[in-house]
């Protein structure tokens, strides 16, 4: 039987072999355990073809056992560690990558979104437990103004609420979620596309530090891993299935956030959209999404992404409403006798009821009301507006003052 060292030395080599999400990997390492998937594959007994060809392609650049403990030794160097799905600290939501499936693309990306065989983490959460509670935060590298602004926002509410902050760690939308979430003395976890010692892009470099020490840096690539183009996407799926939803904040017609949130709907997650003006570039993938994703809600702040992860009949968003007016609280006949009072001057009780089309007894009932709220005075033997409630009453639309 293999020890716990050899199974986590083949896990690594298997990550080496072939890009994170290959199915066919994850299936032999399901049947087989890692190390005999491992022997299998170096023996030339890929089940496919194209998995063969990727094998011996890589294995041309060197032993894969002594590459991964190369990757092994480095990682202790650097003061991170390797996590599989043995350990307690494991990510239990991972698991639902078995059953993502994107129909309509034929691309490797779309296809490979198998479960992870192992994480890179730096950092001293414990990574199951900062995920537990998390949203994820993505958006447009070329944010405008507005973007970052509402990643910001987003990001510290949330933290400030004890919720993980989890982005890519990427300029723009990324990288304001993630000071947003430090900002607020909250968690955060940026999961990567290179190896955790690779700060990229190198401008982040200080914000990765920061999410070292007070969150964690997250990848599946082992350290000194290069951040090659197609493993932002492979990235992605680890991102949506992690988070109990996903945000996009900004993205351009052609955007991998976007894909980030149509992996987040395949799985069943949570997935929301913040709309943007419609003249902005930034946001005509956003706006896509809402339109093409029945699923997709639209939210514009932290308490509407609340109301989506959070506990049902409990994190519910306040409806969105103006400022509270004294004449909210009149009812029907209050609100006409006020509004039939002439903008200036003062008007007898008999002309105000006929005006307000209510009788006299129910004219003086409802004045006496007003007159304890100081919206009306008694002034010459009849009644006038108070002026400190001029502001109060609705500005005249067309043809309010006709009549009078």
């Amino acid at each position: 039987m293999s020890t716990s060292e050899e199974r986590l030395l083949a896990r690594v080599a298997l990550t080496w072999l072939t890009e994170p999400g290959t199915r066919s990997v994850h299936r032999l390492v399901q049947q087989l355990g890692p190390v005999a998937a491992l022997d299998l594959l170096l023996d030339g007994g890929a089940p496919e073809a194209s998995l063969g060809t990727a094998v011996s392609a890589r294995t041309v650049a060197g032993d894969a056992r002594a590459v991964a403990a190369d990757a092994l030794a480095r990682t202790e160097r650097i003061g991170a560690r390797v996590l599989t799905p043995e350990d307690e600290e494991w990510p239990a939501r991972l698991d639902d990558l078995h059953r993502l499936v994107l129909s309509g693309t034929s691309r490797r990306v779309d296809l490979e979104t198998a479960p992870p065989l192992c994480f890179w983490v730096r950092g001293g959460w414990p990574l199951g437990e900062a995920l537990d509670r998390s949203v994820a935060v993505v958006g447009a590298r070329a944010a405008t103004g507005y973007g970052l602004h509402v990643a910001t926002e987003i990001g510290y509410g949330l933290a400030e609420r004890d919720w993980t902050v989890v982005s890519g760690g990427a300029f723009g939308i990324d990288a304001a979620a993630h000071r947003g979430a430090l900002t607020a003395g909250g968690l955060t976890v940026a999961v990567l596309a290179c190896g955790v010692d690779r700060p990229y892009p190198m401008g982040n470099a200080a914000l990765f530090d920061r999410i070292a020490e007070a969150g964690l840096l997250v990848s599946e690539w082992m350290p000194g891993a290069d951040p090659l183009r197609p493993r932002f996407l492979i990235r992605n799926r680890v991102i949506a299935a992690a988070t109990r939803g996903t945000v996009l904040v900004e993205a351009a017609a052609r955007s991998g956030a976007t894909q980030t949130v149509n992996r987040a709907i395949a799985m069943g997650r949570r997935a929301m959209v913040v709309p943007g003006p419609v003249t902005s570039a930034m946001s005509v993938g956003a706006h896509e999404v809402l339109r093409d994703q029945p699923a997709a809600r639209l939210v514009t702040g932290v308490p509407h992404v609340l109301e989506e992860v959070g506990r049902i009949g409990t994190d519910l968003a306040p409806p969105a409403r103006g400022p509270e007016r004294p004449g909210d609280l009149l009812d029907d006949e209050a609100t006409m006798v006020l509004e039939s009072l002439p903008r200036r001057g003062v008007v007898g009780l008999d002309a105000l009821a006929a005006r307000a089309g209510v009788d006299v007894r129910t004219a003086m009932r409802k004045l006496s009301l007003l007159e304890e709220l100081a919206m009306v005075l008694r002034r010459d033997g009849g009644y006038a507006l108070a002026r400190p409630a001029t502001s109060a009453r609705a500005p005249a639309g067309p043809g309010r003052g006709a009549g009078r």
